[in-house]
């Protein structure tokens, strides 16, 4: 089965803890860099953008536990911990192409995420020096053509496989 997924040989031979422990770094990795880009760059995110970090704040913690009871040996508990992780990242890659859909104005975001009703005041005395609040259907920033909400659509796709990969692993180890 692996084969048809065009999987690279290398990488299939890890074991499932390996393969979940690399997506567990990347996961951590992806959400300390959206971080950084909010608190150190001063990227205001939008209420979608919020919602999209929610499957890194659940599955990071989930990946550890995954791990943990690979260790233990559990293999078909660690498998359904593992499974649950890839499709909260499946969900989440479809969050992220909704909001870049809504950048590219391809639909509408939400209303949630409306612009903002005011615009900033320019008094000296009281001017807010901070970025403008972030709306969902504009995009703050874009590299190689995709926003935030491309990137994380693009991390969380992989996330999603990779999670997936090493349930089916920890499945074949405990038949």
């Amino acid at each position: 089965m692996l084969d048809a997924l065009h999987v690279p040989s290398d990488f299939r031979r890890l074991p499932a803890s390996a393969i979940g422990g690399i997506v567990l770094l990347i996961a951590a990795a992806v959400i300390l860099a959206a971080l950084g880009f909010e608190h150190i760059g001063g990227y205001t995110p939008c209420p979608l953008c919020l919602q999209q970090r929610y499957a890194y704040y659940a599955g990071i913690p989930a990946l550890a536990a995954a791990l943990a009871l690979l260790r233990l040996p559990r293999p078909k508990a660690a498998a359904a911990l593992l499974a649950a992780v890839s499709l909260a990242f499946v969900i989440n890659a479809g969050v992220g192409v909704y909001q870049a859909g809504a950048e590219w104005k391809f639909w509408d975001p939400p209303s949630t995420c409306a612009t903002p009703s005011e615009l900033p005041t320019f008094d000296l005395n009281a001017m807010n020096l901070d970025r403008v609040p972030a709306t969902c259907g504009v995009a703050s920033w874009r590299f190689l053509g995709l926003s935030f909400a491309g990137w994380n659509a693009v991390a969380s796709a992989g996330l999603a496989a990779g999670a997936g990969l090493a349930a089916f692993k920890a499945m074949s180890k405990s038949g």
